[in-house]
């Protein structure tokens, strides 16, 4: 004797539409976030009445790869006004800079100061 099977309901293939909730099936580009440039830093040498000139000009050539008349120029500046920037960086190069500048003054035994500070 023959058997039937019992009456099922057919079966549905699954659904493949996705949902709205969903991200299956859609290729999206991340959204590019709007990046801005980096603060930048000055690096500034003050003056100070024990340091030679000379010095300071070595250490403008050294450090900031400026040639003799403007490393004398900044010189002159820092000696007539009290202070002169040496250059604008990224924050990390300006306070390695400054690093520098203060390791070089101290191993010759000159009391030269040098800060970094953001740019206005």
């Amino acid at each position: 004797m023959a058997t039937t099977p019992p009456d099922q309901p057919p079966v549905q293939p699954p659904d493949h539409t996705p949902s709205r909730d969903s991200d299956i099936g859609l290729a999206t580009r991340p959204r590019r976030l709007a990046t801005k440039p980096p603060t930048m830093y000055q690096v500034v040498l003050l003056n100070d009445d024990f340091t030679p000139m000379e010095f300071v000009v070595l250490v403008l050539q050294e450090f900031f790869n400026k040639d003799r008349e403007a490393a004398t120029s900044i010189m002159l500046k820092v000696h007539m006004e009290g202070r002169g920037i040496c250059g604008v960086y990224p924050k990390d190069i300006a306070q390695t800079k400054v690093e520098h500048v203060m390791e070089a003054a101290r191993a010759a035994g000159h009391p030269l100061q040098c800060i970094c500070e953001p740019v206005e």
